[in-house]
């Protein structure tokens, strides 16, 4: 794990004593035994905390869920298919030109392998192995915009969205303000989500608890839409651009950390 993080960061993490955000990841990956972070990732079990939270209404419903894919799949197109059990295993179902076969071989690699184990990510090998299938959410076969809220101690810190994921996908942060904080691009800033406000209170709800969690949304014909939550991102190993943003976020989580709890 140190060497995979000095291949991405260029210098070994300061494991013992983390200062900056990435840091912290590999930390908790080392040391965190918590068990909600295991339930709470799970693509599957999540869903009834969460309608439970803040209702039902913010749920992608689950189509089907199982450990082997049909021969014929039975649900309306498009849809989509995930493991639950770990991350970026999906396959998107837009009409019956696409080949079933491999998508359910492709699902059965992610049934066989210990997803978490290589990068140390524990929580994942908490998780049962199994797929789920929901509808596809995005519009005219495109997929929506991510919205990556990080929440410290219950508190929306700043916003990563996510573009053009499937074709030339990049990212960037936000203030909650929706003020740029990552360096500038070629991009200008997207829009804010009209429901911004109610995202960033649902998060702060999911994340009652936690010294650090990232909650994502989607934004549906105006509607939020509850995605996943996750705590480890990027494995700790996607670089911040500019780095002092790294070391922001750390000083955030390590803030959260000293204070005790109510």
């Amino acid at each position: 794990m140190a060497l995979t993080y000095l291949w991405r960061h260029h210098r070994l993490p300061r494991i013992a004593r983390p200062a900056t955000f990435t840091e912290f990841v590999q930390h908790r990956k080392l040391f965190d035994r918590d068990p909600r972070l295991a339930a709470f990732s799970d693509k599957v079990a999540v869903k009834q905390f969460v309608a439970d939270r803040i209702g039902a209404h913010w749920i992608t419903p689950t189509l089907w869920h199982g450990t082997t894919l049909p021969a014929n799949p039975p649900w309306p197109r498009p849809f989509v298919v995930k493991s639950r059990h770990g991350c970026n295993q999906r396959a998107f179902v837009r009409s019956g030109d696409d080949d079933w076969d491999a998508i359910c071989r492709r699902s059965a690699r992610w049934m066989r392998q210990s997803y978490g184990r290589w990068l140390d990510e524990w929580l994942y090998t908490r998780i049962p192995r199994g797929l789920l299938v929901e509808p596809f959410i995005g519009s005219d076969g495109q997929l929506p915009v991510d919205y990556k809220l990080y929440v410290f101690g219950g508190k929306v810190a700043c916003v990563q969205v996510h573009l053009e994921r499937e074709t030339r996908h990049r990212w960037l942060v936000l203030t909650r303000d929706w003020q740029r904080i990552s360096s500038p691009t070629a991009d200008a800033n997207p829009a804010a989500p009209v429901s911004l406000d109610r995202m960033i209170e649902a998060a702060e709800t999911l994340g009652q608890g936690f010294d650090f969690v990232r909650v994502d949304f989607y934004e549906i014909a105006g509607e939020p839409r509850f995605g996943e939550m996750t705590f480890y991102p990027g494995s700790g190993l996607d670089p911040f651009d500019p780095p002092e943003l790294d070391l922001m976020l750390g000083r955030l989580w390590a803030g959260v950390r000293a204070t005790p709890a109510a």
